[in-house]
C-alpha cells in the first residue's frame, strides 16, 4: 500500500453500482485522485525529477500532460473551442514535459490549470444529456462515451508511471 487506509485521500473505491453516466464518473474522478496520492508530500524539485534519461518524464510532466489532455478532448473536441495547448507548441510537442521545472511557480500553476480543465471536464458530463452524441474530430468520429473511458484509462496508465516515478524519488510503492 502507498498509504494506509485511514490517511487514503480518495472517499472510497468506485462502486460501478450506478449508471452508466456515474460509473464513468466515478471511475476518472478516482484515477484523478490517484495521480494527487502519488504526488503528494514532494517539493518541487522532487516532482519535476525526470525518470530515466533520455525521458524527460516526471510527475510534473504528467500534471501538465493530463491538463493538457483533458483541454484537448472536453474543450477543443467536445465543445468546439478554440483554444491553445497549455505547454506544447509546434517546435516542442513535448512541452508539458521538456518544460517542467522544480519550481513553486510551475507546480502551481500545473495543478491550477490541471483543477481548471478538470472542473470544464466535469461541468461538460454533467450537462452531457447523451454519452452517444458523437463530434467529427481529425481521426473521424467520436462519443461522449469514448472520450470519457479514454480519459479513464489515460489516468490509469499514467497513474502506472507515477508508480515508477514516485518509487525513484522516495521509495514508496503501491497502488
Amino acid at each position: 500500500m502507498f498509504t494506509s487506509a485511514d490517511q487514503d485521500p480518495r472517499a472510497t473505491e468506485p462502486t460501478g453500482s450506478g449508471d452508466e453516466k456515474s460509473t464513468l464518473v466515478e471511475y476518472l474522478h478516482y484515477q484523478r485522485q490517484t495521480l494527487e496520492l502519488k504526488c503528494s508530500g514532494l517539493d518541487p524539485e522532487q516532482l519535476a525529477r525526470r525518470s530515466v534519461e533520455p525521458s524527460t518524464m516526471s510527475l510534473l510532466g504528467l500534471v501538465r500532460h493530463l491538463a493538457d489532455v483533458e483541454r484537448g478532448w472536453f474543450r477543443r473536441r467536445l465543445a468546439g473551442e478554440d483554444v491553445p495547448h497549455l505547454y506544447s507548441t509546434d517546435a516542442d510537442e513535448d512541452g508539458e514535459f521538456d518544460n517542467a521545472v522544480g519550481t513553486q511557480e510551475c507546480v502551481d500553476d500545473a495543478w491550477a490549470r490541471l483543477a481548471q480543465e478538470q472542473a470544464f471536464t466535469d461541468s461538460y458530463i454533467a450537462g452531457a444529456a447523451d454519452l452517444s452524441h458523437t463530434v467529427a474530430y481529425e481521426r473521424g468520429q467520436v462519443s461522449v462515451r469514448e472520450v470519457l473511458v479514454h480519459m479513464v484509462e489515460e489516468y490509469a496508465r499514467h497513474n502506472g508511471h507515477a508508480d515508477f516515478l514516485r518509487e525513484r524519488i522516495d521509495g514508496r510503492i503501491g497502488e
